[in-house]
Order: structure tokens, then C-alpha cells, then sequence
């Protein structure tokens, strides 16, 4: 039997990148992004296009969240493992500079977002036949510790482990097993602007390393592949140069 995943944020950066992994595993894949164009770039560049569905998706919205997991169970009839990845990060200010809607738009991406696909997924995976599946959340290196002037990502990224936490434990009776990938500068268009300089803790601006977005796509890829009865409750996978503890 095929088994299905389903990557947010699909369209781009390492939900692409996750996507054409899986994909290319054998998975039937389900692509969710709110813009179709770019699920359509992404699924352009797959090897074999049948075994996926793009569903053009706003993370933030409960109705088009249901409408994504209705998709999905009348096409596929039950989902394997959704790969929460869809997020955006907020512009580099103090906090008192930041508008409550600069906040609020962090949250309800990162975090809400999040929470809904999980609770749909526990309801799929929950009443299909076999029961269970496998949830892995984006934590990102973000979730251990912060980047200067980050804190709307960095509280969401936090609250992500203890959302992660939570679904691992109460996944058990339902043979769901939850797990979470915290990931520090992979290679995408979102980290191009590393290798020119980033904020440093020390007020300084300094290139940092970054690493290719495929081995990131391959750990996704391994956690996937894990039978229900194995877990990775956390993962990280870094660039080994990039400044991590305490951010220096």
C-alpha cells in the first residue's frame, strides 16, 4: 500500500526540497501552500507527478484546513504523515517596536497553523483503517535558542515542543507517533541572505554557514520511513559552523 504524506508550505524551500524527497521514497504526496503557482513550480520539478495533489491551503484558516484533510481522505482515503512545515518570520525589531500584528501573523502561521493540521490529522489518522501516522513539526534551531530581535518566530518556534510534546503523548493510544526537526540554516532563498551577514549577539554582522537543503529533505525522509513503533522525538541537523550555543 502507498503510503501519503502531506508537506505545508510546499511551495518552496524545504518544503519543496521535502516534497521531491518523499516523493521520490514512493510516498503519494499532498502539497499545501497558499499559492497554487508555486506548488505548481514545485511539482514541475518532481520526476512523477501522478502520485501527488496540490491543494492550494491557508494554514491559518480552519475552514480551509478542513477542506485540505476532505481533499486528501476523498483522494487517498487516509493520511501517513503530515510534515507541519508551513512558517514565516517576522521583520528584525526590538520588541517594543513590534506591531501586534506583526506578532499575531508569526502566531497564527507557525503555531495555529500548526495545531490545526495536527487536530485534522489526529482525526484522520485516529478513525482510518489501520489506524495511526506520523506527524513531524519544523521546530527549527530557533525552538533551543533565539536569534537576536526574533521574538514573535522564536516564542511560536518554542510553544511548537510543547505542542510536539503533547501530541507524541497523547498519540500513544492511537498508535501516532509525533516528532519534531529543528533545522539551522539549510540553503534556501529564506537563509541567502546568511552568507552576506547576519545579526550576531554581540550587536557584530557576520557571514554564517549554511548547508544543502537535501540533507534536510533526507532526515525528513528517514523520519518518515521509521515504523510507528520507533519514534526520533527531536531532531537536529545544522550547518556544523553555524554559531549555535548562545547564538555565538
Amino acid at each position: 500500500m502507498t503510503r501519503v504524506a502531506l508537506v505545508t508550505g510546499a511551495g518552496s524551500g524545504i518544503g519543496r526540497a521535502a516534497t521531491l524527497a518523499l516523493l521520490n521514497a514512493g510516498y503519494a504526496v499532498v502539497l499545501a501552500g497558499r499559492r497554487r503557482e508555486a506548488l505548481e513550480q514545485t511539482l514541475a520539478l518532481a520526476a512523477a507527478t501522478p502520485a501527488a495533489l496540490a491543494v492550494a491551503t491557508d494554514v491559518t484558516s480552519e475552514a480551509s484546513v478542513n477542506a485540505l484533510f476532505a481533499a486528501i481522505e476523498a483522494r487517498y482515503g487516509r493520511l501517513d504523515v503530515l510534515f507541519n512545515n508551513a512558517g514565516i518570520g517576522a521583520a528584525a525589531l526590538p520588541v517594543d517596536e513590534l506591531s501586534f500584528e506583526q506578532w499575531s501573523q508569526v502566531i497564527a502561521v507557525n503555531l495555529n497553523g500548526s495545531f490545526l493540521c495536527a487536530r485534522a490529522a489526529f482525526r484522520l489518522m485516529k478513525r482510518q483503517r489501520p489506524a495511526g501516522g506520523r506527524i513531524i513539526n519544523n521546530g527549527s534551531i530557533s525552538a533551543q535558542v533565539p536569534r537576536p530581535l526574533s521574538a514573535p518566530y522564536t516564542a511560536a518556534k518554542h510553544a511548537i515542543t510543547g505542542l510536539s510534546k503533547s501530541l507524541a503523548l497523547d498519540g500513544r493510544a492511537h498508535n501516532i507517533a509525533c516528532s519534531q526537526i529543528d533545522i539551522g540554516n539549510a540553503g534556501t532563498d529564506m537563509t541567502e541572505r546568511m552568507s552576506r551577514g547576519a545579526l550576531q549577539a554581540d550587536g557584530s554582522y557576520r557571514p554564517e554557514a549554511t548547508m544543502e537543503v537535501k540533507h534536510v529533505a533526507d532526515a525528513i525522509v528517514q523520519m518518515a520511513n521509521l515504523p510507528l513503533d520507533v519514534n526520533i522525538p527531536q531532531l537536529t541537523i545544522m550547518a556544523t559552523q553555524m554559531p549555535f550555543g548562545g547564538r555565538g
